[in-house]
């Protein structure tokens, strides 16, 4: 994938090396596959460590919850100027099967976006190309405070 470094804002901040990457997203493995703006989509990897396993050797579902914000969310942050960035306002997650530990694949998407409220979607896809979770959210775009 060819990275635009042309472009400034806090996504393409972060993919440039000009700012550091969010602990969380070093935490979670966060890795960019590809990324359209002009189309509001995104494709993350995350690494899914023996750390984030719960007792019977699955991903406890707040990590896979934690990836799939870390999908969504940047999808739209992708697309907003300098200065502007998406909280989360809600998250909504559904658990399908159980994650193994490995690589996920995150995929996001805008599904619709206003002048402040954003609804997004995604899927977070096992090793096997089989969906282990999905999810939708709402966020709203704000000016970053300094």
């Amino acid at each position: 994938m060819e990275m635009d470094t042309q472009r400034r804002g806090l996504f393409w901040d972060v993919q440039a090396g000009r700012v550091p990457p969010p602990p969380a997203a070093v935490t979670l493995g966060w890795e960019l596959v590809g990324v359209d703006p002009e189309q509001g989509t995104i494709e993350v990897a995350f690494q899914a460590g023996d750390q984030f396993a719960n007792p019977v050797g699955v991903i406890q579902g707040g990590f896979l919850a934690a990836m799939l914000d870390d999908t969504l969310g940047p999808a739209l942050v992708a697309t907003l100027p300098e200065g502007q960035f998406a909280p989360t306002l809600d998250l909504h997650v559904q658990f399908l099967r159980p994650a193994r530990p490995g690589r996920l694949l995150g995929r996001g998407r805008i599904v619709q976006r206003g002048k402040e409220v954003c609804f997004l979607a995604g899927e977070l896809i096992g090793p096997d190309g089989r969906t282990v979770a999905v999810a939708t959210a709402t966020a709203r775009i704000q000016t970053v405070r300094q």
